[in-house]
C-alpha cells in the first residue's frame, strides 16, 4: 500500500511530469485522429473496390478476351453459392458529343445492367435508375437510341463538400462512341481505310461509384451493342471478364475456389476447339487481387504512417526517459531512506513504475479522449476552417469522399492507449532500475540529512 501512496505523492506533487503527461497526450491525439481517418479511408476505398468488382472475376489479360462463356455462365447460374453473374466487355474508345470535332479518350464496359447489378454495386451507383437498374440504358431523351450511362465526373463538376452541380441538368444529350475492334488473333478486325467502329448513343444516367479513374473516364454500353462494335459477336462470341457474386455466407476464398475449380474442367473440356489458346490470358481472382494494383497504392500510404508513427512513439519513449531521470535525480534523498529501511530495490523500482504507469494513464486517456472528440466532429471542424480561413484539408476535388470518416473504433484507440502506457513504462524502466539497485551510502550523505 506504501508504494502506490508514494507512486501518488510524486505524481501529485511533481510539475514536471506534467511535461511527460503532455507528451503523451499528443501523440496518442494525433496516432488516434490520423490512424482512424486513415484506417476509415483504406476501408472505404476497399468497400468501393469490392461493389465495382464483385466477389470474383474471371478476366483475361488481352483486350481479345475468350471465347465459350455461354455454357459456364449457365454451371455458374446453376450453382447454389452464387447469386449473380455478369459477361462483360472491356475495352478503350473515343467519346465525341455530336456537333463538336473534340475526341475524348474513354475507357468502355459493356454490360447487361440488371445481370451486372447483381453481380455488383453496379445498380446502386446509378443516380435515375437506383431503383430499377435493369432500365439503366432506357434513354428519357430519345428512347430511339440506344442508352448509355456515364461516369459522373465526365458530365459534372463538384463543389468543395464533394456535391455534384446537377443544377441545369445533363450537359450531354447523346454523344458518339468510336471504337478499334480487333479479331482473336489481335489484329485489327476491319481492314482499308476505316479501321473504326462508330455509334450514337442517348444519355440515360451517370454513375457514382467513388472511384476517381471510374467516375471520370467510364462509360457502360449495352452489352450487345458493345459486342458489335467491338467485333466480338461472331460466330465464336467473346467477353474479357465475367463478375460473380456469391450467396449470403459463402466467404470470398472459398466461392473463388470452386469458381477456379470448375473453370479448370471448362478449360479442360475446350481445349480442342478453336481459340482455345485464348484461356491462357485467363485468370480466375477474388476481387481483392483483381483491384490490387490499385488497393496496393493507398496501403502502403497506410504503412508508412504507421512507420512515422511508430518513430513518433520512440520521441515519446525519450521525453519519457528524460523526465524520469530528472525526476529520480531529485529523490535520492527519499531513495536512500528507503533504502536504509529495508525497502528491497525492486520495491523502489516498482514505485517508479507505478509512477509512470500513472503518467501513462493520464496522458493517454486525455490523448484519446480528445482525439475522439475531435473525430466526432470531424466534418464540422473541417467545415467550419473552411469558412473562416477558406482552406480545404480534404478537397473534394482530388479526394473522392463526401464526409471525412470519423468513425471511432473501441479496438484501434485500446490498442493505441495500450502502446502509449507500455511506452512510458519503458521509458522509466532504466532510470527506475538505477534508482533502485543504488546503495544507501551512495545516496545519503550528511548535508541531505
Amino acid at each position: 500500500m506504501y508504494k502506490l501512496m508514494l507512486a501518488m505523492r510524486y505524481f501529485l506533487t511533481r510539475r514536471i511530469s506534467v511535461l511527460a503527461i503532455a507528451a503523451i497526450a499528443l501523440c496518442v491525439f494525433i496516432v488516434v485522429v490520423v490512424m482512424s481517418v486513415m484506417i476509415g479511408l483504406v476501408n472505404d476505398f476497399k468497400g468501393k473496390n469490392h461493389n465495382y468488382s464483385g466477389d470474383c472475376v474471371i478476366h483475361s489479360e488481352s483486350m481479345v478476351g475468350f471465347a465459350y462463356y455461354e455454357d459456364f455462365v449457365s454451371d455458374l447460374e446453376r450453382q447454389d453459392f452464387i447469386s449473380g453473374v455478369s459477361p462483360v466487355i472491356d475495352g478503350f474508345g473515343l467519346l465525341r458529343r455530336p456537333g463538336t470535332e473534340d475526341n475524348v479518350g474513354i475507357q468502355i464496359r459493356g454490360v447487361d445492367p440488371g445481370r451486372h447489378s447483381a453481380a455488383t454495386g453496379f445498380g446502386d451507383t446509378l443516380y435515375y435508375h437506383k431503383d430499377k437498374p435493369e432500365d439503366a440504358f432506357v434513354s428519357s431523351i430519345d428512347p430511339n437510341l440506344p442508352g448509355g450511362v456515364l461516369g459522373i465526373s465526365i458530365l459534372y463538376q463538384s463543389d468543395s463538400s464533394g456535391e455534384y452541380l446537377r443544377h441545369y441538368g445533363s450537359p450531354v444529350k447523346d454523344f458518339e462512341i468510336t471504337c478499334f475492334p480487333l479479331n482473336a488473333m489481335g489484329g485489327l478486325a476491319k481492314g482499308g481505310a476505316d479501321i473504326t467502329n462508330s455509334k450514337i448513343f442517348a444519355y440515360s444516367d451517370d454513375t457514382h461509384s467513388g472511384l476517381v479513374k471510374v467516375d471520370g473516364g467510364m462509360i457502360y454500353l449495352p452489352f450487345a451493342e458493345t459486342q458489335t462494335m467491338f467485333e466480338m459477336g461472331g460466330q465464336v462470341k467473346r467477353i474479357n471478364s465475367l463478375h460473380i457474386k456469391f450467396t449470403k455466407g459463402v466467404s470470398v476464398d472459398d466461392g473463388t475456389a470452386k469458381v477456379a475449380a470448375m473453370w479448370e474442367k471448362h478449360v479442360e473440356r475446350n481445349k480442342d476447339k478453336a481459340y482455345a489458346n485464348l484461356f491462357d490470358n485467363v485468370s480466375v481472382e477474388d476481387w481483392f487481387r483483381y483491384r490490387r494494383e490499385i488497393i496496393a497504392g493507398m496501403q502502403k500510404e497506410q504503412t508508412m504512417l504507421m512507420i512515422l508513427f511508430s518513430m513518433l512513439g520512440v520521441i515519446t519513449v525519450f521525453v519519457i526517459f528524460v523526465v524520469f531521470y530528472m525526476i529520480i535525480g531529485h529523490k535520492t534523498r527519499d531513495i536512500g531512506i528507503m533504502k536504509s529501511i529495508g525497502v528491497s530495490s525492486w520495491s523502489v523500482v516498482s514505485i517508479f513504475l507505478m509512477f509512470a504507469g500513472m503518467v501513462g494513464i493520464v496522458g493517454s486517456a486525455i490523448g484519446a479522449a480528445a482525439g475522439c472528440a475531435v473525430l466526432y466532429n470531424m466534418n464540422e471542424i473541417e467545415a467550419w476552417v473552411f469558412e473562416t480561413f477558406h482552406w480545404q484539408p480534404w478537397n473534394r476535388a482530388i479526394y473522392a469522399i463526401g464526409e471525412i470518416p470519423h468513425d471511432i473504433e473501441p479496438v484501434v484507440i485500446a490498442v493505441i492507449v495500450l502502446c502509449a502506457i507500455g511506452a512510458s513504462l519503458f521509458g522509466a524502466f532504466v532510470p527506475a532500475v538505477q534508482a533502485g539497485f543504488k546503495r544507501p551510502v551512495e545516496v545519503l550523505q550528511v548535508n541531505q540529512v
